[in-house]
This record gives C-alpha cells, structure tokens and sequence, in this order.
C-alpha cells in the first residue's frame, strides 16, 4: 500500500514540483491549500491554512511522512512572518503532538536562516526551526539556497534581464552565493523519503559548485551560453536602500507585503550564500546535485 506523505506549501513552487515528482513515484499525497483545487486518486486536498487547527489535524491524521514547505517570503513586520513561519510551524507541530503520532517531518527551510540577524524573514525561519529540533519527531531540516527552475518566478527575471544584456548588482561584485536546480531539491526531499533509517540534523544544499557563483561568474555563463555581451550595472546601496525603506512605508499605508525591504537589501548585499553539502551526501550518499546553471540556463528563461 502506497505510504501517505503530508505536504504544506504544495501550491507553491517548491511544493508543486515535490508533489508532482511524488505522484510519479507512487505516493499517496494529502495537501494543504487555501484555494479549491481539483484532486484525484493520488492527491487529496485539504482546505485550510497554518493557523486552522481542524485542517492541520486533517492533513497529518495518519500521515507517515510531513513534509512542510509553507512560508512566508514577504512582510512589513517581523510579526508577519512570525505568524506564517513561526507560529504556523508550532501548530502544525501541535497537531501531530495532538494525534500521538511520530510520522517523519522534514522543514524546507532557508540558507538565510544561517544569519537571522539580517532581516525579519532570516530570523523567522531560524526561529522556525528551534522547535522541530527540540521534538521528539525523527526530523529534518533542509536549508536550500536561491533555487531555480520550471514554474520559479522569483529568479526567472533575474535570468531575462542577463538575456536582454544586463545584469542588475545589489552589493558586491566579488560576493558569493549557490544556486539549486529545483529537480536536484525535490530528488534529495525524495531520497530523505525513502531513507531505510530517519535521516536527523540541518543540512545546507545547493548545486556543489567549488566556490559558488559570484556576479563575474554569472555574465560570463550568460555569454558562453547566449553567445552575447553581458554587463553588470551596480545598484548604488543608497538608492537601494532608499528604495526598500519607502517601499516599506508605502506597504503600511496602503496595506501591501512587500518583497523589497531593508532586511531583503542586507540579504541581498551578504557576502556569503555557498553552503556546504557535505553533511548531505554523508547522510544521504545517493544524493549529488547533477544540475549547474549553464546547463539549464536557457530552460529557466
């Protein structure tokens, strides 16, 4: 009998991709979702968010697996990405607690987590975390860097405007970061899945590259794949600055989340988003990211 995997965030772009691949393979899926959705043999949709407890005691009665990939990536207070990330992790907890069940649980998390004193989003997901590693759950947390890929719109036009000839710089051009093809996440989520033993501990994951990418090394995979000039064009700090500080204020007037915030600028200027996948591949040795950027480049544009 196909075992029952829970999954939170499975409308998103991460959760859409995971439940698709696990379809194929055979799983059973119960998903949270705060719009109607149209389910089958293999998918059964809960209607609900992380704050309604009667949904979240829904999706995990009986599940063998909980996979939660739910948050929030946008706010104009600390308070709501608490609320999303922090508090909905507690009552997604709560309701397995409630139930006395010990399904595996895996966090998709955030390599930003690495450093919560650079913005309101950083220190909720760190904070997210504290209570999975406290419980008593065979659980696991999976901090991914930028990920990429079908269906992502948040790097998708970063890509487009390397097409069009241009790249934009927030910081440093010198300063590091990883990348992750979404099939190499959702194939390490699966790998976890289906691990003899409960794979236990944070793990950083991205594409492997030595030395991660810089913004030089973007423009020159740009111009070897296009065959085309591509320039940075360097975002002065006091005018990204400035930006982010009136979007901010905008989004309290007229009642918006706003992506663009001075906490985002200091995620954006930080000199270091390389993880290190060797505590994965220790404990999952099947697992290697097969995916760099110049490979798909042109894909994800």
């Amino acid at each position: 009998m196909p075992k029952l995997v829970a999954v939170t965030g499975a409308t998103g772009f991460i959760g859409h991709a995971l439940i698709d691949r696990l379809v194929e393979n055979g799983w059973k899926i119960r998903a949270l979702t705060r719009k109607p959705q149209t389910g089958d043999d293999n998918i059964q949709w809960i209607h609900g968010d992380l704050a309604d407890t009667s949904a979240l005691h829904l999706l995990v009665k009986d599940a063998d697996a909980v996979i939660h990939c739910a948050g929030s990536v946008r706010g104009r207070s600390y308070k709501e990405f608490e609320h999303t990330n922090v508090d909905g992790t507690n009552n997604l907890l709560s309701a397995i607690n409630d139930q006395n069940i010990t399904p595996r649980f895996l966090l998709i998390s955030s390599l930003a987590a690495r450093q919560p004193e650079l913005s309101w989003y950083a220190k909720s997901k760190y904070m997210a975390e504290q209570p999975i590693v406290s419980s008593h759950l065979p659980w696991a947390v999976l901090r991914p860097t930028a990920v990429y890929g079908p269906g992502d719109k948040e790097l998708k036009p970063l890509f487009q405007a390397m097409y069009r000839g241009l790249l934009p710089v927030v910081g440093k051009l010198e300063n590091r970061f990883g990348l992750l093809h979404i099939a190499d996440l959702v194939e390490a989520i699966q790998l976890w899945l289906t691990a003899d033993k409960p794979i236990k501990g944070i793990f950083e994951i991205d594409d492997g590259l030595p030395g991660g990418y810089s913004f030089n090394t973007l423009v020159e995979l740009a111009q070897q794949v296009w065959q085309k000039p591509v320039r940075c064009i360097t975002i002065p700090n006091v005018l990204m600055r400035s930006i982010a500080s009136l979007n901010l204020g905008f989004s309290r007037v007229f009642r918006y989340s706003p992506m663009l915030t001075p906490g985002k600028v200091n995620e954006l200027q930080h000199h270091d988003w390389i993880c290190d996948n060797a505590p994965l591949i220790q404990a999952l040795p099947t697992w290697q990211p097969r995916i760099r950027l110049h490979e798909s480049l042109s894909q994800v544009i």
